[in-house]
């Protein structure tokens, strides 16, 4: 156990591991989740599990379905879109109001991510791509001066870590995302912040849009 999960309570640790599964591919949209079956796979008792359970359905990561329980969200087209471009306006102002946050360290934390980021495309590796994406996002919207705003943005993240695969189907859609996030330190770099805010929003939008051409590649639906 990590110096971090000894701190963790035992419904978060109950939700991490729910998240974990769901981000892994494990637990695609639609799975039903119950009590049982996670508290006997962590070897926890039901009631932090319930509760983790419930707390994940308010973030969005979960949903009640018509006889089948509380199962992994799902979204349509019009969801996704309205969502990511909520998650852009969201980076927007997160950028803005953070400006003094984005000093020597953090910026050496992007960069890294970024490296990080170059051997995942070079490898084609989506999942690996997938949380370097989550984690770049968080590096943008996390900062003292934007607590509310990330919080809302965490949200929304939850809502769409469902969809981990948004860059499968688009011819060099990881290397397309990696220059927006090229561009976006470029401009923080410059001290260019309604530049880097501006160019977030539209990185949103782009990954929501190729979210829903995955989406509608794989199986051939509208999901509208």
């Amino acid at each position: 156990m990590s110096a971090r999960q000894k701190y963790m309570t035992k419904s978060e640790i109950a939700a991490q591991f729910i998240q974990e599964q769901i981000l892994s591919g494990e637990a695609p949209a639609g799975t039903q989740i119950t009590t049982k079956a996670v508290s006997s796979a962590i070897g926890m008792s039901e009631t932090p599990v319930r509760e983790a359970i419930k707390s994940l359905a308010a973030e969005g990561w979960l949903t009640h379905a018509a006889h089948h329980g509380t199962v992994v969200a799902t979204l349509n087209s019009g969801q996704i879109s309205e969502i990511f471009e909520l998650r852009g306006l969201l980076n927007q102002q997160a950028v803005k109001r953070g400006q003094s946050s984005f000093g020597a360290e953090r910026m050496a934390k992007i960069d890294e991510n970024i490296a990080r980021s170059e051997k995942a495309v070079a490898d084609n590796d989506h999942s690996a791509y997938s949380g370097l994406n989550r984690e770049f996002h968080d590096l943008l919207c996390n900062t003292p001066e934007a607590e509310w705003t990330y919080r809302m943005f965490s949200i929304l993240q939850g809502q769409s870590a469902v969809f981990r695969h948004g860059f499968r189907a688009i011819p060099d859609g990881l290397r397309k995302s990696l220059d927006a996030h090229l561009a976006i330190r470029e401009a923080l770099a410059k001290g260019h912040f309604e530049d880097a805010a501006r160019l977030a929003y539209e990185d949103e939008v782009s990954a929501g849009q190729r979210l829903i051409d995955t989406l509608r590649h794989e199986d051939g639906q509208d999901h509208s």
